[in-house]
């Protein structure tokens, strides 16, 4: 069939051949790379979304979805060694299974990227609210600013709007449009925030962790524990940080494993602790309705339960979980401080998922895939302004009216989607083209890989009906637009097989990729 032209991997590697990457990172290096692209919003925010749908067991769902990430990764790490250019999961569809799915892996990740954004969007919003609701407690010569949960919630959550979270988008979109720089020793500087901030919650819970708030276990039963794993993914996803260092990483064969799995299982412990400390010190009860039904994380029943609750609100109950609970245990002044960690490194990553997203759509248009206009450089900025602003539009009003979990689910959703084409991608290649260079081969293959896509399809399988419906019916008005508009337009139909995958030929994107925020392909969850 036509739609199911395979780009040439040859063509694709020609030019990736001329960058000449020097391999120069080891199995610490790699490391500290994966912990930097993972540890992020999930953990601050997706907390109390995870225990009103597992209760305590939380802490299995974190080690389901590391699990899954995990194999995912070994996947990724393969086709990354063998296709080192921008694009990610996009293109090695392209390389593999054709036209057609890569653009529904495209259009997917941009489904992935847009709503996580909007995430962390909301996400911040909450730390915000809950910040300078505390700011006496702080620095006493202030007063305490409380906004009105009406501007502070979308009306799923029982509010109008989410101004905090509307704010945060438009800014971030003037910064990218405008082309303000971070810094590589910036982004640093943030990793090290979170991770001390992390370190300092558990330093103050686990020691206080009383046995019997573990009681009942798994409230919700192992739907539950299940359900709130497809939800804490969200938290995992940026461990392709390592995959696709590759082509720079000295012996990957043993060196990519390593950076892989030893991130994956020093977050998975820091989460765990985290959950334990949470768990134990404060209790992660679901509230649930007269039969024995826990309440849909972020809905109106849930608002009006919280709401109803006499003395301290619940942990499921709060917008910014970690630093309720530090506040609750004794300690506002470090959860006060927790939460200027979480303020001040969340919104690089909603900067960075926007990046994310422009990147994409960048590689799909110079594929001619979508209009040449997303690709479009402004004149005195030198940023690609359409799509940005057209991002930044998409990712306000998605922040504005839904719930985090909410769009968490839904961001995994493509992420889902993306984890498992790459999983069938590696066993067609694998079939297709057994001589191919591959710097890093995945270990037991066979075995991995069908257990990665198997994995992925339980996570989607448990999402929320939402995050479901949005991601088909995405998906639906994706076909749609390909077969009006990039069937006939893409070079490949044209017969324009070509890549230019050097760094100077995309147009400056206002932020450059930074350390731990690989793009596209992952982010900072």
């Amino acid at each position: 069939m036509a739609n199911w032209r395979v780009k040439s991997l040859d063509s694709i590697l020609a030019t990736a051949e001329k960058k000449s990457l020097t391999r120069s990172l080891g199995p610490f290096q790699l490391t500290m790379l994966g912990i930097g692209g993972i540890i992020g919003t999930g953990i601050f925010v997706l907390t109390a979304e995870a225990a009103q749908k597992a209760g305590p067991a939380l802490m299995v769902s974190f080690v389901i979805a590391a699990l899954v990430c995990g194999l995912a990764a070994l996947c990724y790490a393969e086709l990354a060694s063998m296709v080192p250019v921008s694009g990610s999961a996009y293109t090695y569809s392209y390389a593999t299974f054709g036209e057609l799915v890569a653009w529904i892996v495209g259009w997917a990740l941009v489904l992935e990227y847009a709503v996580a954004a909007s995430a962390v969007a909301v996400g911040w919003s909450g730390y915000i609210v809950g910040l300078l609701a505390q700011l006496h407690n702080l620095l006493p010569f202030l007063p305490n600013i409380v906004i009105p949960p009406e501007i502070a919630n979308g009306p799923y959550a029982g509010g109008i709007i989410n101004l905090p979270a509307v704010f945060i988008g438009m800014a971030v979109t003037a910064l990218l449009v405008v082309g303000t720089k971070e810094s590589a020793t910036v982004n640093a500087v943030l990793v090290v925030i979170k991770v001390l901030a992390l370190l300092l919650f558990i330093s103050l819970t686990v020691p206080v962790i009383n046995g019997a708030r573990f009681v009942p276990f798994a409230p919700l039963g192992t739907a539950g524990v299940i359900g709130a794993a497809s939800s804490i993914f969200f938290a995992f996803v940026g461990f392709d940080a390592v995959s696709t260092a590759a082509e720079e990483t000295k012996n990957p064969q043993r060196n990519v494993p390593i950076g892989l799995m030893a991130s994956l299982l020093i977050c998975t412990v820091i989460y765990m602790l985290v959950g334990a400390g949470a768990v134990g010190s404060y209790g992660a009860q679901p509230l649930m309705d007269a039969a024995g039904v826990g309440f849909e994380p972020g809905s109106k029943e849930l608002t009006a339960a919280c709401s109803a609750v006499q003395g301290n609100l619940p942990l499921v109950c709060s917008k910014e979980a970690l630093a309720h609970v530090l506040r609750s245990i004794g300690h506002p002044v470090v959860g006060s401080l927790l939460g200027i960690a979480a303020t001040i490194a969340l919104p690089s990553v909603v900067l960075m998922m926007m990046f994310g997203q422009t990147r994409i759509f960048f590689v799909m248009s110079r594929d001619g895939l979508l209009p040449p206009v997303l690709s479009k450089v402004h004149p005195r900025f030198k940023t690609p302004h359409v799509v940005t602003i057209i991002t930044g539009a998409l990712v306000t009003v998605a922040a504005a009216f839904f719930p985090v979990g909410k769009l968490a689910d839904v961001s995994n959703g493509g992420t889902l989607c993306a984890f498992f084409l790459v999983s069938l991608a590696i066993m067609a290649l694998r079939v297709s083209q057994p001589n191919r260079k591959r710097s890093f081969r995945t270990p037991m293959v066979w075995v991995i890989a069908p257990l990665a896509a198997a994995g992925c399809l339980l996570l989607f399988w448990f999402l929320v009906p939402v995050a479901k419906a949005v991601f088909f019916g995405w998906g639906a008005v994706g076909l749609v637009f390909y077969f009006l508009y990039g069937r006939t337009r893409s070079n490949v139909a044209l017969g324009l097989d070509e890549v230019h995958e050097r760094d100077d030929d995309i147009p400056p994107q206002g932020v450059p990729p930074l350390p731990g925020i690989p793009t596209p392909g992952g982010k900072d969850a």
